[in-house]
């Protein structure tokens, strides 16, 4: 019954805003067009001091005509893994207005081969992109000495 005697005040009650504030313009965005590019921008973009020693995902978005509109660290682990957010995944892409996504990771082992972890992920990330009409169109493990592409190996 305290419940319902209870006064609800509606100033404690957050308002969730939308917004897009690109500082780039689209023109002068880095094209995608192919996994060795997806994996030149993603190697430029990391941080070399972490790259062999701790795990991290990171999400790639993309426009329409496949401009990167920038990439975000989902998640920074240790030298064996790292835990993968997908609604963290998701919402970076839904506020940063993705037509579609490229998510990456590194192998501080320097290893190009995914792990089982590595694909169940990668077919979890796909299902839900379907769903949401918001498609995972490469998830690129990145290592100092090259890049391991699913989608050019048929794993998407």
């Amino acid at each position: 019954m305290e419940a319902v005697n209870q006064v609800i005040n509606l100033h404690q009650v957050a308002e969730i805003t939308l917004g897009y504030s690109p500082k780039v313009k689209s023109s002068q965005r880095p094209k995608v067009g192919c996994s060795r590019q997806v994996y030149e921008v993603l190697y430029n973009f990391w941080d070399k001091d972490t790259l062999e020693l701790a795990e991290h995902f990171q999400v790639m978005l993309l426009n329409r005509a496949n401009r990167v509109l920038g990439i975000c660290t989902i998640s920074k682990g240790g030298t064996a893994g790292t835990v993968v957010d997908a609604k963290l995944v998701f919402a970076t892409a839904l506020k940063g207005a993705a037509q579609s996504i490229v998510v990456s990771h590194n192998h501080p082992s320097g290893n190009l081969i995914p792990s089982e972890q590595d694909k169940r992920i990668t077919r979890r990330l796909v299902e839900i992109g379907k769903v949401l009409d918001l498609p995972v169109l490469d998830h690129v493990i990145v290592t100092a000495d090259g890049y391991y592409s699913f989608a050019d190996e048929g794993e998407l």
